[in-house]
């Protein structure tokens, strides 16, 4: 228990101090986990591949989906599931390819079960990264996507060939099936779950049990999906989009709760599974002491070069071929620059998913413990190359995409005052029909505040593009608010220190203000 507290507490320190420093928590664990493996007397952490299918991914998968957009993904779906089933399966034969034939005697068995382990991507790295500079949304959209959907292929593949290599046979066919029902079971029992969680989160008054209920949705759709042999991460994905999309049904206090829940929940899992990752070297390194180093890192520099090759291979012909071929293609969705295929060729990082495939496999299988060494090798190589060099490579691309927060901007000005003017018109509405009877004074007070917002969405948009030099005036009502609200709570504080006020009179009126600066921030 000591041992996995430290490693929590440490892990949440690292993540910490790479969000105060700027750089990519991620990162910043595994290397931290790489440098703590090799301390004298740190204990062995070892990964169990069971605890980390059910721990780690149902919740990281289910943060992701709840903030995709349904119809981001809907008219991605092509290049998604090019990269998701195509590349995996690409990947898996080329790598199988490369391993068989840089590892004397290796067999092809143990090299495809390598392939597969490697195939899906995990985006969390790169996704962080490409958020924070401001990549084009597509890009972070596809990237999303095709590291939660090709987990579900790769894990296919994964028991298809592990089945082989342990002495057992199967067909193209047999796998075609196989991939096919694990994948639409596994969506279906995402969705048979998920329909009853939305009338229940609609029901149920509190939001405190309303997000108690919604942390249970991604765990109950994974257990669920496997226990009819179905991909749990496909389910834990139809259920968070199915959710997702429907988040307005929720009253606004459990929306508010469950997306500081979330992103607490994904800050400290996200920063134990990479801090697992670079923990692992020690006794992975420990399993092959008796093999020529300079063979191990001959295969392990093949194996890397042969994933990256594979990715680059496929995505720039998967990218252009298509709509060389089909006019009507290239007319509705014409080619990105070739910026976008090189940043998504560059991120396609590994994670806990490819080593938990590779824990799990068992140890009667020839060559084990060399395909957990590469797999290693390769997680850890697409991690601190890659990852490490996601933003200098963005940088050197210029892909930073100013036009879409713009055109945000735009949209979110034109659609704030649409709204604001319909609400402001409905109480004018029964104020004047005489309805109810509105002080006048509070009509003035709801006009100043439907003004105030318009104006505000409205000042983040210029001709040029550019931001005002001068300060606006809601600009200056926020500066002047928050320094308001700071003082509010200094006096609220000496009144309750000098016992003029209870401490409960003191938490409900500072959880006012911080609902109140919370506002001001976002406006």
């Amino acid at each position: 228990m000591a041992e996995i507290l430290l490693l929590v507490v440490g892990a949440t320190l690292v993540s910490a101090a790479a969000h105060r420093a700027g750089a990519s928590p991620p990162i910043a664990a595994v290397v931290a986990g790489l440098l703590v493996s090799f301390v004298p007397g740190v204990p062995d952490y070892h990964l169990d591949p069971d605890l980390a299918l059910i721990v780690f991914v149902p919740p990281l998968v289910y943060s992701d989906a709840v903030e995709s957009s349904y119809l981001n993904l809907r008219a991605n779906a092509r290049p998604i599931g090019l990269l998701s089933v195509g590349l995996v399966l690409f990947t898996t034969a080329v790598v199988g390819l490369a391993a068989h034939a840089v590892v004397p005697g290796m067999p092809w068995a143990a090299a495809f079960v390598l392939g597969a382990i490697l195939a899906p991507t995990d985006a969390v790295a790169a996704v962080s990264i490409a958020r924070r500079l401001g990549l084009p949304r597509r890009i972070v959209t596809i990237l999303v996507a095709e590291s939660i959907v090709n987990d579900a292929t790769g894990m296919t593949v994964f028991r298809l060939t592990l089945a082989v290599a342990l002495g057992g046979t199967t067909t193209f066919l047999d796998g075609a099936a196989e991939f096919a029902y694990t994948s639409l079971a596994g969506v279906a029992v995402g969705l048979a779950l998920a329909l009853p969680v939305r009338r229940l989160r609609g029901w149920l008054a509190d939001a405190v049990t309303e997000n108690a209920v919604m942390l249970l949705v991604p765990f109950g759709a994974y257990a669920a999906a496997e226990s009819f042999h179905a991909s749990g991460v496909l389910a834990v994905l139809a259920a968070g989009l199915y959710l997702g999309h429907h988040f307005a049904g929720a009253s606004h206090e459990a929306r508010l709760q469950e997306k500081a829940t979330w992103r607490l929940a994904t800050c400290v899992l996200e920063a134990v599974s990479f801090a697992l990752i670079g923990l692992q070297l020690r006794p992975v390194l420990r399993a092959l002491h008796t093999t020529d180093p300079a063979a191990l890192g001959r295969a392990a520099a093949v194996v890397f070069a042969a994933m990256l090759l594979a990715r680059a291979v496929w995505i720039f012909p998967a990218t252009y071929l298509p709509r060389r071929l089909s006019a009507r293609l290239r007319a509705r969705d014409p080619a990105p620059p070739w910026q976008h295929p090189a940043a998504i060729c560059w991120a396609g990082t590994r994670g806990v998913v490819s080593l938990a495939a590779a824990f799990a496999v068992p140890p009667d299988m020839p060559d084990r413990d060399l395909v957990l060494f590469l797999a290693f090798s390769a997680v850890l190589g697409t991690l601190l190359v890659q990852g490490l060099g996601f933003p200098a490579v963005a940088r050197r691309l210029r892909l930073r995409d100013e036009g879409q927060a713009r055109e945000d901007d735009l949209a979110e000005a034109m659609a704030q005052e649409v709204a604001v003017r319909a609400a402001l018109a409905r109480v004018e509405a029964r104020a004047t029909s005489g309805q109810e009877e509105v002080p006048g004074h509070v009509l003035d007070r709801l006009r100043d505040l439907a003004e105030h917002r318009c104006s505000t969405a409205w000042e983040r948009i210029r001709a040029d593009g550019a931001r005002v030099r001068a300060e606006p005036p809601t600009a200056a009502y926020r500066r002047l608010r928050r320094e308001m609200l700071a003082h509010e709570r200094s006096v609220f504080v000496r009144l309750c220190r000098e016992g003029r006020i209870h401490d409960e009179v003191l938490r409900r009126v500072m959880h006012e203000l911080d609902l109140e600066e919370a506002a001001l921030a976002r406006t």
